[in-house]
């Protein structure tokens, strides 16, 4: 006896052809503000008065963009940037251990702009005590990967750094790399259009 409904017919019929609609999701990476670097601090350092002033223009600048979900690296500088907005949104965020920052590692005697240029010119050097490209951009891409399957056709803020933002773009999309990274700004807002799981649209609000 068939007792294949309509409903799920005509979905047989739509998968087969290959007409099915992908839908949109974007993602929003908001590159945390000026935080004071502290020695032993990497995790909880929190944001200068200029970063909390930038932490509520990034509110503004946000805030027709009808956010659904907010989501965080566990670093406290990179959470406070974005909750501002979060509260204007009326949303908890959510923090995910996998966005945390790169750590560089011990990279004496070379200066750190070229510690950077280094660990992005091969993907799989490490410095001692730190990460190399690849495995830092695994681990954060896979977390994007999940966010974009369970969220689709959301918008969705991701509370950043700088270092693993670019190595999650470059995960999508080679160009964004060394001097990418050189060319961001604290803060800094990028709007990213994905069709399912292909980056589509990167756009920089943050001016």
């Amino acid at each position: 006896m068939n007792t294949t409904t309509l409903a799920e017919t005509i979905a047989m019929l739509i998968y087969e052809s290959g007409d099915t609609e992908v839908m949109e999701t974007i993602l929003f990476f908001v590159r945390h503000a000026e935080s004071a670097f502290v020695e032993g601090k990497e995790r909880t350092r929190g944001l200068s008065i200029k970063g909390q002033n930038d932490a509520k223009a990034i509110k503004e600048v946000l805030r027709y963009e009808d956010i659904d979900v907010f989501i965080s690296s566990p670093y406290e500088r990179a959470i406070e940037t974005i909750r501002p907005t979060a509260i204007n949104y009326q949303n908890d965020i959510q923090v995910e251990e996998d966005l945390r920052e790169r750590t560089i590692g011990d990279f004496t005697p070379a200066t750190f702009a070229m510690a950077k240029y280094r660990v992005y010119e091969d993907i799989q050097l490490a410095f001692p005590d730190g990460e190399s490209s690849e495995v830092a951009q695994q681990r954060a891409s896979s977390v994007i990967l999940r966010i974009l399957d369970i969220h689709k056709g959301k918008k969705i803020v991701i509370g950043t750094h700088g270092d693993i933002m670019t190595l999650i773009l470059n995960y999508f999309d080679k160009q964004y790399e060394y001097t990418f990274w050189q060319s961001t700004s604290m803060p800094d807002i990028y709007k990213v259009r994905f069709k399912g799981s292909e980056l589509i649209e990167v756009i920089r609000l943050w001016e």
